[in-house]
């Protein structure tokens, strides 16, 4: 199998589990998570909003194809995870504002390790 294969499932399987873990806790208002965001400053129903993105830009990130709803969620998670790094700084949160930082590396080593099947194509209409 090649290097740029195994990287792909790798990193997407680690984002995966993260992004998962955390849109599951999200929807089911866990309290781990439901004490972190009132820490942050944000509302309850923010966790709502949170669950269902995570949940529906998992199910685009992981299913075959569709292409250009792939590039949304890779986007969408980007902006999610970097938010909660700056929350987490903003708020002098030390070493936990860098965690963030290890999803968003996989996330893009995913990003430009993936399939050739899971792009948008690159042909030019000439008219």
């Amino acid at each position: 199998m090649k290097l740029k294969t195994v990287t792909y499932w790798l990193t997407t399987t680690f984002v995966a589990l993260i992004l998962g873990i955390s849109g599951g806790m999200s929807i089911a208002h866990a309290a781990p998570l439901m004490k972190a965001l009132k820490h942050l400053g944000y509302p309850e129903y923010f966790a709502n909003i949170l669950g269902v993105g995570k949940v529906i830009g998992l199910i685009v990130f992981l299913a075959p194809g569709m292409p250009r709803l792939k590039e949304w969620a890779y986007a969408g998670f980007s902006i999610t995870v970097l938010s909660a790094c700056y929350s987490h700084s903003s708020l002098g949160d030390g070493l936990l504002a860098l965690e963030p930082l290890l999803t968003f590396a996989a996330l893009v080593a995913s990003y430009f390790a993936r399939p050739n099947d899971r792009r948008i194509s690159r042909t030019v209409a000439v008219l």
